[in-house]
């Protein structure tokens, strides 16, 4: 895959369909989060392997962890442990140089124990600048955006007169990456949900795919990358 043109520099997914997938076959829903975090290891090689830098990946919303059973979110929040502690250790990350970065209210809503967890995984990670992991984590695009309407607020009674596309980018915590080229959806549902990157994905293109994410694999991300490729990138001309 290392041989397409025209590659994204950044993917951002929505992984829908974890606990569709558990449905159907009479498991439970965090069998369901489990197999999607399998998945997520295969697709991130072959996204790395195809020569896109920055991947960023919706691992939860704030809803998906507030308002799911408890026994569901005890059971998220354990695969978030053992996959971070992973992540920190993995050869792929450390070989192909990848900073992770985690993006989100997670320092609200994680138990201590996992929040050291990511953060030494980030500060494991924190001077590579080759290739770059971003998880958002109790992550929710309106509330990112109006919490940067407020802090551009309290700079327009200090005597700012006008926003600029640059402040609005300053003040979300996506500030840092650069905008999505292209944003995948899986599970059979083109829609976007709780404002996902509003600013960030307004010109990307948009890949939205039946398949339920624990099934959509390595093969399913080149056709993805692959229907990239082959667009225009017109922009209004």
């Amino acid at each position: 895959m290392s041989q397409i043109k025209n590659v994204p520099v950044h993917v951002a997914i929505i992984p829908d369909g974890n606990r569709r997938w558990a449905k159907k076959k009479g498991l439970q829903p965090w069998d369901g989060h489990e197999a999607g975090a399998k998945n997520f290891e295969k697709v991130l090689r072959a996204l790395f392997d195809a020569g896109v830098k920055y991947v960023t990946f919706w691992g939860s919303s704030v809803d998906n962890l507030t308002k799911r059973p408890f026994r569901e979110k005890k059971a998220l929040l354990d695969i978030y442990r053992r996959y971070f502690l992973k992540l920190m250790d993995s050869d792929d990350i450390h070989k192909n140089e990848v900073k992770i970065n985690a993006l989100g209210r997670w320092e609200e809503q994680f138990p201590a124990t996992l929040k050291k967890i990511v953060k030494d995984c980030l500060r494991k990670t924190k001077d590579y600048k080759k290739n770059f992991l971003n998880f958002l984590l109790a992550y929710n695009g309106d509330d990112d955006m109006l919490e940067a309407m407020n802090s551009i607020l309290v700079k327009c009674k200090s005597g700012m007169k006008r926003i600029s596309a640059e402040m609005v980018k300053e003040n979300l915590i996506t500030r840092d990456l650069p905008p999505v080229d292209l944003l995948v959806r899986t599970g059979g549902e083109p829609h976007n949900s709780a404002g996902f990157m509003m600013w960030d994905v307004a010109n990307a293109q948009l890949y939205f795919s039946e398949t339920l994410w624990p099934d959509f694999d390595e093969k399913k991300i080149k056709e993805a990358i692959l229907d990239y490729a082959k667009r225009g990138r017109r922009y209004g001309k």
